[in-house]
């Protein structure tokens, strides 16, 4: 996708008139607000079509954050805390891995999946997915599956599991063991949906968030602003599954549904798109699907150079680089981005000229920014209309170094040598001995300590713990009616042949009518009612749409 960056950086044609017209809209935008520069440009796109000026258009946007930092919110949170609990559960996830692969060699796991996505899923814990209560129904999160090693972590920091717990990851048999990847049959108590195989989880999220709105147009149930959110990986979207309800969702204008896909740029062999740019492959297909796209693709380290960046010479430079060569700039220090990055071209050379190697090596992706993760689901839950998806940019085995970060081999990595587990815990400061480090002790801060303190306030104001699974329902259905009352037409056949599906068709009818009961009978028929005899079904039910009918049919005055 990278090879359309002429469409993003016009060539300078005349410099003068070029930048007569970006001063002109900038000042409309200033004076006027970004809503009347954008009708302005649509104005003028539509003038050029009648003009004959044909313009080829990418469908995607430069490769930079969507939100620009004039429009990001202030950050509600304890930035330092929020920091040091995620620091802290990348560590617990880690050896909760290792410990269990030096027991059981066999037994693997994954550490590099949830240590490139601790930031995202921590912000959504602080502040946006909301449980159950006694007058809520709570959000549902549909989490990465090689990820659960992090949901573990932070339940353990809760008090809902134990070290004991932790000692027995993917050791279910003969204790009560934590299962390698989410779900409830395995955890009953703890998993709400299952999210693996790869490609189950978005779909069914989908699905699910559909549900809930039928439920609530239908009055099945009350309007709660119930949420659905869905942690996925770039890799992860090649599954035919991931992708097959995309258009679904933006039909049926489900705005209470939002994935948030870590684009580590990794699958198991390799990169997703080598030779391309995964992230501008899935804004284009999202944005065609009809979903609204937000892109926190760089942290806040790298807000002072674009504000220095007046002739966008960076978004030139993101936009030749494939991922094939972000990953190998990942692995590396900041003396080699400033040779293979930055000074491929002299204005980006001149950019970090005043910069340190150490200061360029601190140049974040936005998936690790606690900030720019938070204006993208805030942005994200407020928007209306459409489903959201959030391409977060992220490193694969964040904070593992020479051991596996941005490496081909993060997602096998299982055990990390002693110097490695040092840099480790030096990296993110954690409060551990040599000692400690070299037994892969859990760090667990006192029930009164600040952090502790902060995350359970957190949870408390957002209603409680999860994931947790109820498995009693609170509302039972009406009783159901007797065999004479629904299926008499069936029973009282005076005689006369049935086939079994006129048998089934009079039975579903009669329960339909049923007076308390035949509301919560909802059929579902995949495109063969007619085949089977049940198009009487079509007026007496009718046939679902959030959107009502509005249009007259063509057999209006048929009952069939």
């Amino acid at each position: 996708m990278s090879q359309s960056i002429e469409h993003l950086i016009p060539d300078q044609f005349d410099e003068e008139a070029r930048q007569e017209w970006i001063d002109a809209l900038r000042s409309l935008a200033r004076e006027e607000g970004k809503q009347q520069a954008k009708l302005l440009l649509d104005a003028l796109d539509d003038e050029a079509r009648v003009l004959g000026i044909n313009r080829t258009t990418v469908p995607f946007s430069a490769y930079r954050n969507t939100i620009p930092l004039e429009d990001q919110p202030t950050f509600p949170g304890d930035l330092e805390i929020e920091e040091r609990l995620t620091s802290i559960m990348r560590w617990n996830a880690l050896a909760m891995v290792i410990r269990a692969n030096r027991i059981h060699g066999e037994l693997g796991g994954h550490i590099a999946s949830y240590a490139s996505c601790a930031e995202i899923f921590e912000v959504g814990f602080n502040h946006f997915f909301e449980a159950r209560t006694h007058d809520f129904d709570g959000d549902l999160v549909y989490f990465q599956p090689h990820s659960a090693p992090g949901v573990y972590a932070r339940a353990f920091l809760e008090g809902r599991l134990t070290v004991e717990d932790l000692k027995n990851y993917r050791q279910e048999v003969p204790n009560r063991g934590l299962s390698s990847y989410p779900h409830p049959w395995l955890m009953q108590d703890f998993w709400q949906v299952p999210t693996g195989s790869m490609g189950l989880g978005p779909i069914s999220a989908i699905y699910q968030a559909r549900f809930m709105r039928y439920l609530e147009n239908r009055r099945m149930v009350r309007a709660q602003d119930r949420y659905v959110w869905g942690v996925f990986g770039d890799g992860e979207m090649d599954e035919p599954e991931s992708l097959a309800a995309l258009a679904l969702a933006a039909r049926e204008n489900l705005d209470n549904l939002t994935f948030i896909i870590n684009c580590n740029l990794q699958r198991l062999d390799g990169p997703v798109r080598g030779n391309g740019q995964i992230i501008q492959e899935l804004e284009s297909l999202f944005i065609g699907a009809g979903w609204s796209v937000i892109k926190v693709l760089w942290g806040s380290e790298w807000d002072t150079l674009f504000a220095l960046d007046r002739d966008n010479v960076l978004l030139k430079r993101f936009a030749e680089t494939l991922d094939g060569e972000y990953q190998d700039l990942g692995s590396k220090d900041g003396d080699y981005n400033r040779q293979k990055f930055f000074e491929k071209d002299p204005k980006t050379a001149a950019l970090v000229k005043h910069m340190t190697d150490s200061e360029i090596n601190a140049l974040k992706r936005g998936g690790h920014d606690l900030k720019k993760l938070y204006a993208a689901f805030s942005q994200a839950k407020a928007h209306r209309g459409q489903p959201t998806v959030i391409l977060a940019k992220t490193k694969k085995g964040y904070g593992m170094g020479g051991a596996g970060e941005s490496k081909m081999t993060a997602h096998q990595a299982k055990k990390l040598d002693l110097d490695n587990l040092l840099a480790f815990r030096d990296r993110f400061s954690l409060p551990l001995t040599d000692e400690q480090v070299a037994n892969l002790e859990f760090v667990e801060p006192s029930p009164d300590s600040e952090e502790i303190r902060y995350l359970q306030d957190r949870r408390a104001a957002l209603g409680g713990y999860l994931p947790k699974r109820f498995q009693q329902a609170e509302t039972q259905l009406p009783e159901r009616p007797s065999c004479r009352e629904y299926a008499k037409a069936a029973l009282e056949a005076d005689g006369k042949e049935m086939s079994t599906t006129m048998a089934l068709v009079r039975i579903l009818g009669g329960l339909l009518r049923g007076r308390n009961f035949g509301r919560h009978l909802v059929p579902i028929v995949a495109d063969e009612a007619r085949t089977f005899g049940m198009q009487t079904l079509f007026h007496q039910i009718g046939i679902y749409s959030p959107h009502g009918q509005n249009y007259e049919p063509e057999g209006a005055g048929s009952i069939v």
